[in-house]
């Protein structure tokens, strides 16, 4: 079978990684992929956004299956185009994908479908916001609407903060994702991830983690895209997990089948778990990153078949199973992360940590120029390891990192320390 990855970060890369190792895929692509993706795939120059370049591709290279990785492209309806096209894919339609890219439709689909969430209010202009903030008070969450790439939530610690984050919003900060404001109350509790595969009317749990967005060690500095990660989540025990399922993910699918938009594809449920039980803060219509990376470190099944039985309704009955191991990642990312750093530095040492036992490094920022692997900035690797528990995961996630020659990176030296 001929499969296409779409997309070109260290998410892409984990499920290149994992698409490869399938008996079924005879020939393997990714569009535009980086310099990891490329020892295991052709790849192709073409933006995940280009949808129209995305569709071609595929139609010429006579594609089999697509498996879209990022979110901004299904929000614009690249599921929805290949399927016009005769082309299968992996992914939700641009209806569906409203999960992620309209916080304020996810917000009211939790609530007609009765699933746990945060209070919360949709507002259009900066005084009704600023009205409902002052009734409210603070601690209070501010959303843009839209997709702004991981930047648009501030956690408002006093009302002075929850105005400003309100006037960022509709002065233009995040574009169009900004037009409208989401504000929400603050939850207490511990974090966790959960992603389920569907297939329009079956939810299967397809593995939990939890991820560390600060950008320095002891959850200090800058909230990030994520600087590291443990699958399982320490935090989600069986039951807990059954109560997600059951409550939350199950009726969001029935919710959106009643709807006339059925959901296919990846549900990630960020969730809090609270001391009056789970509730969902948001959801993501792709696989995380980097919990993609850990998440495939851990599966023991085939992929390839899962992705198939999301696109094909037959979810069912598609084999999934998971080895014991845990799996922890450790993002090495520009110093300058989050914001903008050095292009073009190079980094060695890569095949040698990547050879390490139990190891295998995933790329997201890199390129190839003249056979050395360059940084192109921001989260530029993911390093991952698995073990027979969190300590000797760690150790292993560690080694590697340090073994990576590259002066301009940096990574957090606790990540998943309070597994151990």
């Amino acid at each position: 079978m001929k499969v296409l990855v779409v997309g070109g970060g260290g998410r892409e890369h984990a499920l290149a990684w994992a698409l490869a190792a399938s008996p079924l895929v005879t020939d393997l692509h990714a569009a535009p992929g980086n310099a990891g993706i490329a020892h295991l795939a052709c790849c192709h120059p073409v933006p995940a956004t280009d949808l129209d370049g995305q569709v071609r591709l595929a139609q010429d290279l006579g594609i089999d299956f697509v498996v879209v990785g990022p979110e901004a492209p299904l929000v614009a309806g690249l599921a929805d185009r290949l399927k016009a096209a005769g082309i299968p894919a992996f992914g939700p339609s641009a209806a569906a994908a409203q999960l992620e890219g309209s916080k304020g439709f996810m917000k009211d689909l939790a609530r007609e479908a009765g699933v746990p969430t945060a209070a919360y209010g949709r507002f259009r202009d900066a005084a009704s916001a600023r009205a409902f903030v002052d009734a409210q008070g603070a601690p209070i969450v501010v959303k843009a609407d839209g997709l702004a790439a991981g930047k648009g939530v501030t956690v408002a610690m006093t009302i002075a903060e929850a105005h400003a984050a309100i006037d960022d919003c509709f002065a233009g900060r995040f574009g169009q994702a900004g037009a409208e404001v989401v504000v929400e109350e603050f939850l207490e509790g511990v974090e966790a991830s959960l992603f389920a595969l569907v297939d329009g009317r079956t939810a299967r749990l397809f593995g939990t983690a939890r991820d560390h967005k600060r950008a320095l060690d002891g959850d200090q500095g800058p909230n990030t895209g994520g600087m590291g990660a443990i699958s399982p989540s320490p935090d989600l025990t069986p039951e807990l997990e059954a109560q997600v399922m059951a409550q939350i993910v199950q009726p969001t699918v029935d919710t959106m089948a009643a709807r006339g938009m059925p959901y296919s594809g990846v549900l990630y449920a960020g969730l809090m778990l609270t001391r009056s039980g789970p509730k969902l803060i948001e959801y993501n219509v792709r696989f995380g990153d980097p919990e993609a990376q850990v998440l495939v470190r851990r599966l023991g099944s085939d992929l390839l078949p899962l992705l198939r039985a999301c696109a094909d309704g037959t979810l069912a009955t598609a084999p999934l199973a998971w080895k014991d191991d845990i799996a922890i990642g450790v993002v090495v990312a520009s110093k300058a992360y989050p914001e903008s750093g050095a292009k073009g530095e190079p980094i060695g040492n890569l095949a040698a940590a990547d050879a390490m036992p139990d190891v295998t490094v995933f790329h997201a920022g890199t390129r190839e120029a003249d056979g050395t692997i360059l940084a192109e900035g921001g989260r530029v690797l993911c390093v991952t390891a698995t073990g027979r528990d969190a300590a000797e995961a760690r150790a292993r996630a560690y080694r590697g990192v340090d073994a990576i020659d590259w002066p301009g990176g940096y990574a957090r030296r606790d990540i998943a320390i309070f597994a151990v």
